[in-house]
């Protein structure tokens, strides 16, 4: 495909992706006293209950302008397919951060997108939503069976959910590290920014891993505390669906994690869907979507 063509093609799926309108959640409620942090739970729309739950993570390279509303049509998506969903808020890059920080590129300087993420607090926010999950979503959807999570993400979600996988294996002295693997089914990650090395050498998201890591000079400490691709083995049942034609976060990315993944010793799942790009995934006018919904289901029940 002609990157005339693969621009087109991304566009296209991008408005699609983007045209559904908002749903509201059933309920909501607080992981702590910052604004962004806060939960949308979805109750399964059969009316089931046990169903199992799974954590949703919204992408938007880390940065302000994308919240966890252009994700609630997936989370309705999910729960009219038997799920508990819990969509997860979390503090991410916006005016208010420095915009030129150890050699990570300036973003409003050049007039492109604000920094990417907040260190520490996008991961501050992501581990207390996880440790919060159990007893929020037993007190806000008592239906659903919190001994069965699965945690999904799209792009800069996928990388977090990943990285909640990994909280056991983070080096010690970290903040965020688990004494033992967090309860989890599974993860099922979705084009997730999964290997920051490769991810960084391409560019994806205009240098959002660097800007997420704080700059260059400190790029080899935080990775160490935030790639997944170095976070391994986890232990746990982990899926990849990544699009072909994706040129957000090309598929490269999730290959090296896969690799990574496979010399640790673990095996990842990868499904390549032809035809597709970065956003039919979490898209519920796409078939990809669908392909999602199997691959969670898989892990869940």
């Amino acid at each position: 495909m002609s990157d005339s063509a693969a621009r087109d093609r991304d566009v296209a799926e991008t408005e699609s992706a983007f045209a559904h309108p908002e749903v509201a959640p059933d309920r909501s409620a607080a992981y702590g006293d910052h604004p962004d942090q806060v939960v949308d739970f979805y109750a399964p729309r059969d009316g089931r209950t046990g169903a199992p739950l799974v954590v949703l993570l919204h992408g938007g390279a880390w940065r302000a302008p994308y919240d966890r509303a252009h994700v609630s049509p997936l989370a309705d998506f999910l729960a009219r397919r038997g799920f508990a969903v819990a969509s997860v808020e979390y503090r991410r890059g916006g005016d208010d951060i420095p915009q030129q920080r150890d050699g990570a590129e300036s973003t409003r300087a050049s007039g492109a997108d604000p920094v990417a993420g907040r260190w520490p607090e996008t991961f501050d926010d992501v581990a207390a939503a996880m440790d919060a999950m159990p007893v929020l979503a037993a007190r806000e959807l008592p239906g659903a069976d919190v001994r069965r999570i699965v945690v999904t993400g799209h792009s800069a979600g996928g990388h977090l959910a990943l990285w909640a996988a990994a909280r056991h294996v983070l080096p010690e002295g970290s903040p965020w590290r688990l004494p033992a693997p967090p309860p989890l089914r599974g993860v099922v990650a979705l084009a997730p920014i999964a290997d920051f090395t490769v991810a960084a050498e391409l560019g994806v998201c205009g240098g959002a891993v660097a800007q997420l890591l704080d700059g260059d000079a400190s790029f080899e400490d935080r990775a160490a505390q935030a790639d997944p691709g170095v976070l391994l083995p986890t232990g746990i049942a982990t899926a990849i669906v990544h699009g072909v034609e994706d040129i957000v976060v090309p598929q490269a990315v999730s290959e090296a994690y896969v690799d990574a993944a496979a010399r640790s010793g673990e095996m990842v799942g990868l499904t390549l869907l032809g035809g597709v790009g970065h956003f039919p995934l979490i898209d519920p006018a796409a078939d990809a979507c669908a392909v999602v919904a199997e691959e969670i289901t898989q892990l869940a029940w």
